[in-house]
């Protein structure tokens, strides 16, 4: 996305960005985790999103899934970025189950033998039937975990000069909300799907409550 994409909430401790996926493509990507991803430890999960202009959203997904099925430890099916045109809307029932049929059989086309597990990041401006129906889809197409949560839309309580500028929020602001999300994520999938909680991290003692 064009500049100025990033901007400072130096009061709220945060900052809003607008960023969108930048990045050189699925060729330089992979180049770079194929030539420098050994002996760093650590799992390494690939981040799919759709593009800006994209008319075939599947499509977007799909193909980044049979760049990156051979390298990655885990793929992410982001539907909660809020700087992609479209992109949330596909965190629907609908829309949703259709993405995850169209990336397991992508994923399964590669045959590979041990295929990375499938992950689904989503956002923290849910409502409670939007976690209900995530929770109902996620666990019928077998994902291998939920991520929650993406950057937040929700401006409340902010006083920083840059408070209303587009994009997403991250941040100690984003500590009030998504940890409601995970926890009730936690509750409508009855323990049943692995949970990561990201979202405003600032401290030891955040990390620890997200995990509580």
């Amino acid at each position: 996305n064009p500049r100025p994409r990033l901007f400072r909430l130096t009061r709220e401790r945060a900052v809003i960005n607008r960023l969108g996926f930048n990045s050189a493509g699925h060729g330089a990507v992979l180049g770079n985790l194929l030539t420098r991803r050994r002996p760093r430890p650590g799992p390494v999960g690939v981040n799919l999103g759709k593009n800006a202009d994209s008319t075939d959203a599947a499509d977007d997904y799909t193909t980044g899934v049979r760049a990156f099925a051979g390298t990655a430890d885990y793929l992410v099916v982001n539907v909660s970025s809020p700087n992609t045109p479209g992109l949330r809307a596909l965190q629907s029932r609908d829309a949703l189950r259709g993405l995850l049929q169209a990336v397991h059989g992508a994923l399964a086309d590669t045959g590979r033998e041990n295929p990375p597990p499938l992950l689904l990041k989503v956002a923290p401006d849910l409502t409670e039937d939007d976690k209900q129906d995530i929770a109902e889809v996620a666990s019928k197409q077998g994902l291998g975990g939920i991520i929650a949560t993406n950057t937040t839309l929700d401006r409340s309580g902010l006083s920083s000069p840059h408070r209303e500028e587009k994009g997403g929020l991250p941040g100690a602001p984003l500590f009030e909300k998504s940890p409601r999300v995970l926890a009730r994520l936690a509750q409508v999938t009855e323990g049943q799907i692995p949970l990561i909680g990201v979202g405003g991290i600032s401290s030891a003692e955040d990390a620890y409550a997200k995990i509580r």
